[in-house]
Parts: C-alpha cells; structure tokens; sequence
C-alpha cells in the first residue's frame, strides 16, 4: 500500500510540474519547411499518410527502397490499423520510391 502511494505522489509532482513552469517572454516555435514533390500518386498519400503524421516523417526515412517502403507502408495498415486500400497502398508506394528512393528494389 505504501508503495502504490509513493508512485501516486510521485506521478502527481512530475505531472503538476509544467504547470508551474514560467516562461518570461514570447516562445518561438521553429518553422520546418519540408520539400514535398508533387508527382503521381501524392493525391493518395496526402489522403492516406499525412492524416496521421507530417511529411518530414516521410523524408526523415532518408532515401529507400522499393522494399522498405512496401513494408512501412504495410506497417501503417497492418500495426497502426491505417484504413489504406490495396490500390492506394501501391500508388503510395510507386510515389515514395519514384520520389524518396534509392533506386533499389531490396
């Protein structure tokens, strides 16, 4: 019993604490701009991909290929329950290689 009111007070601190945090002056959030290229089957990653997360995901994955972007893409669908049709998932895809890969297929 002990124990379990020792993580409660220290939950409650580390969860309160922000909130007394002061910050003097204005707070500047940076700006990122990302490169998107438009091409073929971008219609079908702003609808399917950038609902969830920003394009900078995307090109933080650096340049890949053919495979990695099948799987991240079945990742999305199968772990993160992303509601991608076969014929989006392959337009997703063709476009991330074309645009963002390394010319290999593996």
């Amino acid at each position: 019993m002990k124990n379990i009111l020792t993580k409660t007070l220290i939950t409650a601190t580390l969860s309160a604490a922000p909130l007394l945090a002061q910050v003097k002056g204005d707070v500047a959030v940076p700006y990122i701009p990302y490169e998107i290229k438009m091409g073929k089957g971008f219609d079908a990653v702003q609808a399917n991909c950038l609902m969830c997360h920003s394009f900078g995901y995307i090109i933080n994955q650096g340049p890949q290929s053919y495979e990695f972007w099948v799987k991240k893409t079945q990742k999305m669908i199968v772990h993160f329950k992303a509601p991608i049709s076969k014929e989006d998932a392959k337009a997703v895809n063709d476009y991330l290689f074309e645009h963002y890969g390394n010319g290999k297929l593996k």
